[in-house]
């Protein structure tokens, strides 16, 4: 067979290969699902080879299809590439990433502009939350959640480690002389609830008994129990890499030097196969890990109490 297939079912099937779904191909295109499907139909007719395996739900690349897409998707990617070259002009690429609060707030929104300063051309659309990514029915790219790694179905890359210490402001540890874990008997422990085991773990780990390890103030949120520590109200444990900036300019001090690091279970970019097929998040990606890399935790960043 010497003749191209058909431009409008081939940009029909790239989507909803790259998507894993009619339904977001469709808003992609701005056509309706049935058209999408009427399209794919008709290149599997053209190529007299079946793309896609149906289920009630949900639609599964073949092998012939994986293949297909992959040479597919690397030319279209090319002729968009040359199309803005000749032209001058670059489309916005949208770059759906999920991410939690205090993730984003503290560590990634405040590094994204080297991001944008390499990457104009692409749109990041940044939302939190703290419920499971269900990337089979939600229109995202990829996801930074915190577990052991164990996500079926999905490709991941480790981030940064997962080390809980007590972070305090200097007054609050120069007042109540923390030092030791022991020197935390009287203090008033602050606690995110969508993490409300994190002290039982370092004070076990530290061998600490006698101390409540659910006892103190309570918030929703690691971001609300990070301005209750910042307002002086008590100390707060916390995942140091997302503090290192509070620590170097001295809001926060580290005044207990011991620090919990729960190994396996820490931060991970999570994301779909179809994701790798998304130069704009391939770069992301990469941008990300290199963010990582220079991630440094001297120790001159302990204050003396």
């Amino acid at each position: 067979m010497d003749r191209l297939p058909p431009l409008n079912p081939l940009r029909a099937f790239e989507a909803a290969g790259r998507l894993q779904s009619i339904r977001r191909a469709a808003e992609e295109l701005s056509v309706t699902p049935g058209a999408v499907s009427r399209h794919v139909q008709s290149l599997e007719m053209f190529l007299g080879v079946r793309l896609f395996r149906r289920h009630a739900r949900e639609i599964v690349l073949t092998a012939e299809g994986e293949q297909y897409l992959a040479k597919v998707s690397e030319h279209l990617d090319g002729i968009r590439e040359a199309t803005r070259a000749l032209t001058g002009r670059r489309g916005k690429d949208i770059l759906r990433i999920r991410a939690y609060t205090t993730f984003a707030m503290k560590w990634l929104i405040p590094r994204l502009s080297s991001f944008h300063a390499g990457n104009q051309t692409t749109e990041v659309r940044l939302t939190t939350s703290n419920e499971t990514v269900d990337f089979d029915r939600e229109n995202l790219d990829g996801a930074i959640r915190l577990g052991d790694g164990r996500w079926p179905g999905v490709e991941l890359d480790r981030l940064m480690p997962n080390e809980l210490v007590p972070l305090c402001t200097p007054e609050y540890g120069r007042r109540h002389g923390l030092q030791n874990p022991e020197d935390l008997q009287g203090t008033l422990l602050l606690h995110s609830l969508v993490r409300s085991d994190d002290w039982q773990y370092w004070l076990k780990a530290a061998g600490v008994s006698g101390i409540d390890p659910y006892s103190g103030d309570k918030y929703a949120s690691s971001t609300l129990a990070y301005q209750a520590t910042l307002e002086g109200h008590g100390i707060m444990i916390a995942q140091k890499a997302l503090f290192l900036d509070d620590l170097r300019a001295g809001r926060l001090v580290q005044p207990i030097p011991f620090s919990l690091d729960r190994g396996a279970f820490t931060y991970y970019l999570i994301y779909p196969r179809r994701s790798s097929r998304n130069p704009a998040f391939r770069r992301f990606r990469e941008w990300l890990l290199d963010e990582v890399e220079r991630i440094e935790q001297p120790a001159a960043l302990r204050s003396e109490s």
